[in-house]
């Protein structure tokens, strides 16, 4: 079965297809792990609603809950980043060769 079918990967890119959740997922890779009071700005949401995000992550495998006494702490999950950077890699040639075009077709259109 080709690695697109993969279901795991497809839920990884279904959950980072919201704006809320790719946001937290980018906040934890450059600050690394945080609670989910410290995730409450990324959104202009609730704190059930940051929560029911932070669901979604987890279940998608794209982040790892610990918990220290009475808080949550979040990071992302490394074999997430390592799946789509694998994925991408795989499909470097097509990107490769569409950046390539483009750069080509901009090139043409300079005075």
């Amino acid at each position: 079965m080709s690695e697109i079918h993969d279901p795991g990967l497809v839920a990884t890119f279904a959950a980072l297809g919201d704006r809320t959740r790719f946001a937290i997922v980018e906040r934890l890779l450059t600050e690394g792990a945080l609670s989910a009071g410290e995730l409450q700005d990324v959104a202009d949401i609730s704190a059930p609603a940051i929560s029911r995000h932070l669901k979604v992550l987890r279940e998608a495998g794209l982040i790892t809950q610990t918990v220290d006494r009475q808080r949550r702490i979040y990071a992302v999950a490394p074999q997430a980043v390592a799946t789509i950077g694998a994925w991408t890699m795989s499909h470097r040639a097509f990107w490769q060769e569409s950046l390539d075009r483009l750069a080509a077709a901009l090139d043409e259109e300079e005075p």
